[in-house]
C-alpha cells in the first residue's frame, strides 16, 4: 500500500463551488482505476471546522506503486491539476497498516489527517523507531472501532520521518483530534479497496 496527496490552496475568497462541480463532474473518472485502492476527494474551507484555508487536497490509497506513478507521470489524470492549478508537490508514505471500520459500507462525508514526528528514541539498540510506530498502529486500530468509521491508514516519510494517520467517517468525526485537519468528502472512489492489505504491512 502507498498513500499519496497533494493540496492544491486557493484564494480565500475562491468560490469553492467551482471544485464542488468539478468532483461532481469529473469525479467518477477514477471509479474503476487499475491499481487504485481509493481517492477521497477532500476539501476545506476557510473558516468552516477551523480551517485557515480554501484547499482541493485528494488523498489516496494505492495498492499498484506503477499505476501511481503512470497517474502523476504517464498522463493518467494528474495533468488535468497541472494544467488548472499548476504542477503542486504530492507528498507520500509508505503504507504501515489499513484498518477496515464499522462504517465500511456507508459513503464516508468527512475526513481526517494528523501528522506526526517519529521521535529517535534513547535507546541504544535502534528499536526506538519501531516502538513509536508500534504504538501508532495500535492506536489506529483502537480509532477504527469506532462506529463511524469508514477506513483508516497509517503511512511513514522515512524521508521527513513523519508519520500520517488518515482515518475517512461516516459523519463527522466521532473523537475531536486538535491535532487533525478536518476536510469534507465530495466524493469517494473505491475501485480496489478489497485489494489493500488489510492490518499491518509486515
Amino acid at each position: 500500500m502507498y498513500a499519496k496527496q497533494y493540496e492544491v490552496t486557493l484564494p480565500a475568497d475562491y468560490g469553492m463551488g467551482v471544485i464542488r462541480k468539478r468532483v461532481a463532474s469529473n469525479g467518477h473518472v477514477l471509479d474503476d482505476r487499475a491499481g487504485l485502492g481509493l481517492k477521497a476527494y477532500l476539501i476545506r474551507e476557510r473558516g468552516v471546522h477551523g480551517s485557515p484555508v480554501n484547499q482541493y487536497a485528494p488523498f489516496y490509497l494505492w495498492n499498484d506503486v506503477g499505476a501511481m506513478a503512470g497517474f502523476v507521470v504517464g498522463g493518467g489524470g494528474f495533468q488535468n491539476i497541472v494544467r488548472d492549478f499548476g504542477r503542486p508537490a504530492v507528498h507520500h508514505w509508505t503504507g504501515v497498516t489499513r484498518e477496515s471500520g464499522p462504517a465500511r459500507s456507508s459513503a464516508p462525508r468527512s475526513a481526517t489527517r494528523r501528522l506526526t514526528d517519529v521521535p529517535p528514541g534513547s535507546g541504544t539498540d535502534g528499536l526506538g523507531t519501531a516502538e513509536a510506530v508500534r504504538r501508532e498502529i495500535d492506536a489506529l486500530r483502537e480509532l477504527a472501532r469506532h462506529d463511524g468509521v469508514h477506513t483508516a491508514a497509517l503511512g511513514l516519510d522515512p524521508e521527513r520521518w513523519r508519520l500520517v494517520r488518515f482515518v475517512l467517517w461516516r459523519d463527522a468525526p466521532s473523537e475531536p483530534d486538535e491535532a487533525a485537519e478536518r476536510y469534507e468528502v465530495l466524493h469517494l472512489s473505491a475501485p480496489h479497496l478489497d485489494d489493500l492489505p488489510d492490518g499491518r504491512a509486515w
